[in-house]
């Protein structure tokens, strides 16, 4: 890996070695102690976190002097610094230079107060970003409804000065399996970036099996580069390379039919950097949901239109999914809660904002509209369409609801399993199958539509049932709305990653269907994130 100037800066810089580059042990030995404390208080006050942690010090500092522990803790934290763009947290936001030039023009005691509290304020930063990210979710994109289990700054800064620095500044970063592989795709992509990357593009224009040229040529090549295709001189484009345009489209999300169609070919032809900006992004994903998942959990990455039951990080059943279209209004939010039942047989409430924007204007114009619901007042008695002026109402005064009883067309098909959320979203059954053959799947109102919903039924009943199949099919057989309840529920993770690995390694992409990791990707980039290779 090659060392950027700032690594050659701290390469050699020991714990003696800095002590010697900071004034002389005289000096920091802090003789006028009421103008230090003085700095630091001054310093102090204009944040929150270090005034309450100062004061409980009576003003004393944990980074200046030159006894070990105080010395020990400086390099570890100009380390970590030096570290930070290892975890795409960006250069220019932690910059080790500068805080040792802090240090270093450091000659009055109130200068050195204040340099204490730079050190404090540097160290809080660095924690907060490795802990849980530069950015805040919600700001970044509204449909992104997860709260970052970030831990105290005050907690942490408390406890710091009692634990070995090094370690502990190194178990900030998400200790899960998931950030360590992204790290390792990411070191390998800077390293291919430096070596010039994946070579020419292939042409544009659809390729498929018996056809040669120079376009299979440079498809070839490019397969080649990227690793999918062992080293041929074929200028056809034979079973080899159909087989290596498979595997590339699976591991992209892309149906595997071994044509380089325009959509595979646009996905070929990205690049190692942008492949990289995703992976930084995935990263920034991790720290904001670093918390365990459940050892048995239900996992749905909307950009992979899939949804799986996982059991110890391996996948055990898995269903295509429909989730919800790219409008503003109906795009699936992410978050996680837990499932705690399913109500086979369900009734569809429909949702307010589908009743006045899409049923109201249908029914001023024809109160038979939509004849498959039930509207009901709000004693929940069925009203006479025909006594109703349905022209009279607009959204907001419009008083009654809608919904569609239990039956093979209802909405929401034979079953749907429920996570109780602000947003009332959940997985369900659909009676429009057709979608699933889709290679894009984003057509719903926001609810998580599942291809195979008996089956994800089957497996999570086979938990506490030994007949689960026998189980469901009774329930579903009497015709009757009926709720059964999970004896263990199980957390459900909505998630959107467009780069993710697998349990066995290996890094996939999928593309970015509703724009959020564009976004993510530029408020970092805002914040001094790069995607390139380290330079020396």
């Amino acid at each position: 890996m090659i060392l950027t100037s700032r690594r050659r800066f701290l390469a050699g810089l020991s714990a003696g070695a800095l002590a010697a580059s900071l004034p002389g042990t005289g000096a920091w030995a802090l003789s006028a102690v009421t103008g230090f404390r003085q700095g630091v208080a001054e310093a102090a006050a204009r944040h929150e976190v270090l005034a309450a942690f100062y004061r409980m010090r009576g003003f004393e500092g944990i980074w200046t002097g030159s006894d070990d522990r105080a010395v020990a803790r400086r390099n570890a934290l100009l380390t970590a610094m030096v570290e930070a763009p290892a975890h795409g947290l960006g250069v220019r936001r932690h910059d080790p230079q500068e805080l040792v030039r802090t240090l270093q023009d450091a000659r009055t005691p109130y200068e050195q107060g204040q340099a204490e509290v730079a050190m404090s304020r540097a160290f809080l930063r660095l924690a907060g970003d490795l802990n849980a990210g530069l950015l805040t979710p919600s700001k970044v994109t509204a449909q992104i409804k997860r709260e970052v289990l970030a831990a105290d700054p005050l907690a942490v800064i408390t406890v710091f000065p009692d634990e070995e620095p090094t370690a502990f500044l190194r178990g900030l970063a998400p200790a899960t399996a998931e950030y360590a592989r992204l790290l390792r795709e990411k070191i390998r992509l800077e390293a291919l970036i430096a070596s010039g990357g994946w070579g020419a593009a292939a042409p544009t224009a659809a390729i498929g099996p018996g056809q040669g040229g120079a376009s299979v040529v440079a498809l070839r090549d490019r397969l080649i580069d990227m690793g999918w295709l062992a080293p041929t001189a074929t200028a056809r484009y034979d079973g080899l390379v159909a087989d290596a345009v498979r595997r590339f489209q699976a591991a992209h999300g892309l149906n595997p039919d071994g044509v380089a169609g325009e959509g595979t070919l646009s996905e070929v032809n990205l690049s190692a950097t942008d492949r990289l900006r995703s992976v930084l992004v995935a990263l920034e994903r991790e720290r904001w949901n670093a918390a365990p998942r459940g050892a048995r959990h239900v996992w749905v990455n909307l950009t992979d239109f899939t949804a799986m039951v996982v059991d110890d990080d391996v996948p055990t059943f898995r269903t295509r999914a429909v989730i919800g279209a790219h409008d503003e209004d109906r795009e699936t939010p992410e978050f996680s809660d837990l499932m705690q039942f399913m109500v086979i047989n369900p009734s569809w409430f429909v949702p307010r904002s589908i009743i006045v924007n899409e049923y109201l204007p249908q029914l001023r114009g024809n109160p038979n509209a939509a004849g498959h619901l039930k509207i009901t007042d709000s004693a929940g008695r069925v009203i006479n369409r025909g006594s109703v002026n349905f022209a009279s109402y607009s959204a907001r005064s419009f008083p009654y609801a809608m919904h569609q009883p239990p039956g093979p067309s209802n909405a929401l098909g034979v079953v749907k399993f429920m996570f109780p959320n602000p947003w009332n979203i959940y997985l369900h059954d659909t009676p429009a199958k057709d979608l699933f053959q889709r290679e894009v799947r984003a057509f719903s109102h926001g609810c998580i539509r599942l291809a195979d919903p008996r089956g994800f039924a089957y497996h999570l009943l086979a938990r506490q049932s030994p007949d689960p199949k026998g189980v469901f099919d009774s329930k579903l057989q009497s015709g009757a709305e009926t709720r059964v309840n999970l004896d263990q529920p199980i957390p459900v993770h909505l998630e959107y990653r467009t780069a993710f690995t697998t349990s066995r390694g290996g890094l996939q992409f999928r593309r970015d269907v509703y724009g959020r990791d564009a976004r993510i990707w530029a408020a970092l980039e805002a914040e001094g994130v790069e995607a390139a290779p380290l330079q020396g």
